[in-house]
């Protein structure tokens, strides 16, 4: 059976989008496929992330196992501490209104960053309101319309971030790991807001884990995309779009020859709110994940996807 496969690309850094975002462009467009763009509006404070040495054990060892200051470049590890944060949503002015105009979905992936991924268990709602409305300000003003999803920097969400983007009116987030799309419950309290989850690993969690080449990865990949179910897979403009273009393209190229197809993470969401009835609530734990240094905020598993 051939599967289904949403791609969702994360964009963090204004060097991922200046040059990342452009080289997925032409490839997906060379291959008629539409993907999910998640975009950080904010200041580029990627130098600050080297503080998760002190704070999140694997992180030195992911940093080194996957060849992060060849990935990133000096000039983006050094942004927010030695030199100053550039604006990202500065450089996106053209570059969002070409990829909406190609067919691509194009959603808010937070303001700073850095700042929701370090510090979002410790966000009040008046904090996780301010960064969402700076960004929806970037993003109006570049798209001439609100971002209608938002995708959590590093998979921190919580029951304050979950209520405000509610609140905000936004369709749909994928702020989490799991197995399907669902509703979130924290507690007893079930949210409003459909998560779609990515369910599968990304290349910066297995890559160079004993060994493993990119193209090994994406092997691993094409296997998972024959269960039936559809599925998310979460790439990054710094890497998929940067050194592992060519592997990427490949996985594509081999992803089409066996039937995948593909789609944009909005319009599943506009398919299952369609039977909103028949999405399950599950909770939201956090937890640690193969490769990936910290906690993400994960899907607990359903009884029928056990």
């Amino acid at each position: 059976m051939a599967g289904r496969l949403g791609l969702k690309i994360d964009v963090d850094t204004l060097d991922g989008l200046r040059k990342g975002v452009p080289a997925l462009a032409r490839i997906l467009g060379e291959r008629r496929i539409r993907a999910s763009f998640f975009v950080a509006l904010g200041p580029d404070n990627s130098g600050r992330a080297i503080f998760r040495v002190f704070k999140q054990r694997g992180f030195l060892e992911k940093m080194l196992r996957t060849r992060a200051p060849a990935v990133y470049g000096l000039k983006t590890m050094l942004y927010g501490t030695l030199l100053p944060g550039p604006s990202i949503a500065a450089a996106a002015t053209d570059i969002l209104p070409r990829l909406t105009a190609a067919g691509h979905e194009a959603g808010l992936h937070g303001y700073d960053h850095v700042r929701w991924h370090d510090g979002a268990g410790r966000m009040t709602a008046a904090q996780v309101w301010d960064e969402v409305q700076r960004g929806q300000r970037e993003f109006i003003r570049i798209c001439g319309r609100p971002a209608r999803s938002f995708a959590a920097p590093g998979w921190q969400a919580t029951e304050v971030s979950r209520t405000v983007l509610a609140a905000a009116g936004f369709r749909y987030a994928s702020d989490t790991r799991g197995q399907c799309p669902y509703w979130p419950r924290f507690g007893p309290r079930v949210n409003p807001l459909l998560e779609i989850p990515t369910t599968l690993p990304t290349l910066d969690e297995l890559w160079g884990m004993n060994g493993l080449t990119d193209k090994e990865f994406f092997d691993l990949i094409l296997c998972r995309l024959d269960s039936g179910r559809p599925q998310v897979f979460t790439l990054h403009a710094e890497i998929e779009g940067g050194p592992c273009l060519d592997a990427f393209a490949d996985f594509l190229d081999r992803a089409l020859a066996s039937g995948v197809q593909f789609f944009t993470l909005e319009d599943w969401a506009a398919e299952l709110l369609k039977h909103s009835q028949r999405i399950a609530a599950a909770a939201v734990y956090s937890g640690r994940l193969p490769g990936r240094a910290g906690m993400v905020s994960r899907q607990a598993e359903l009884p029928e996807a056990a």
